[in-house]
């Protein structure tokens, strides 16, 4: 298992966790900042539910739920940014992250199904 997967989903989780705390505290934003916390963390969950996957079809799954999770993370940063709950530095600096994630578990999910596919 990739570990530098693990260890980026894992720093974005508590990049999203500490922008709850900071949209809850000085915001008092508390519906969108909650699809954000699970989303944003459900990317990382997954990769750590992969690496304990006993076929390369159940870790295939599991990393594809992780890219999902983090189209819909972009999803709920953007309205964030649409509805000015984040400043254009703050929406740009996580989204980043977040593309770069995406890009990532984008290039294990294809890999995967093409030895899946292969083998």
């Amino acid at each position: 298992m990739d570990s530098a997967i693990r260890n980026k989903s894992k720093l974005f989780a508590i990049r999203i966790v500490k922008l709850y705390r900071y949209l809850c505290s000085e915001k008092k934003e508390y519906i969108l900042s909650k699809q954000l916390l699970r989303s944003g963390t459900s990317i990382g969950a997954n990769v750590v539910e992969a690496q304990a996957a006993i076929s390369k079809k159940e870790f295939l799954a599991k990393m594809y739920i992780s890219f999902k999770e983090c189209n819909e993370t972009e999803y709920w940063l953007e309205l964030l940014h649409d509805t000015d709950y984040l400043t254009d530095d703050e929406f740009v600096s996580i989204r980043q992250d977040n593309i770069e994630l995406k890009k990532l578990l984008s290039s294990i999910t294809y890999t995967t199904y093409q030895n899946l596919q292969n083998s």
